[in-house]
């Protein structure tokens, strides 16, 4: 089966459906349109979850090591007398201007 014969039925499924929203009713017609409408809207919404679902995971994973990150230096630069924090810079003898 050529890609052809893909289009065409695609457009003959296309114009059938079409065809029989003319014989519908106004009532039923609305509720056809309706019912498309929000069956476009939810593949179109799970289309874009699957499309960005990479970056996202990338972008959280980089926000994580980058909190990671943060945290670890905080850890590692700052000491603890009692309840006051000290920074090691604070120990160091400074010079006079």
């Amino acid at each position: 089966m050529g890609v052809d014969k893909l289009i065409s039925i695609f457009v003959a499924a296309i114009c059938v459906v079409m065809l029989v929203r003319l014989a519908l009713g106004d009532a039923r017609r609305a509720r056809l349109d309706r019912a498309f409408l929000q069956i476009w809207a939810r593949v179109r919404r799970h289309g874009l979850l699957v499309w960005h679902w990479r970056s996202r995971r990338r972008s959280a994973a980089e926000a994580k090591q980058a909190a990671q990150d943060v945290i670890n230096r905080v850890r590692h630069r700052v000491e603890k007398e009692g309840n006051v924090i000290t920074p090691e810079a604070f120990k160091e003898p400074r010079k006079p201007h």
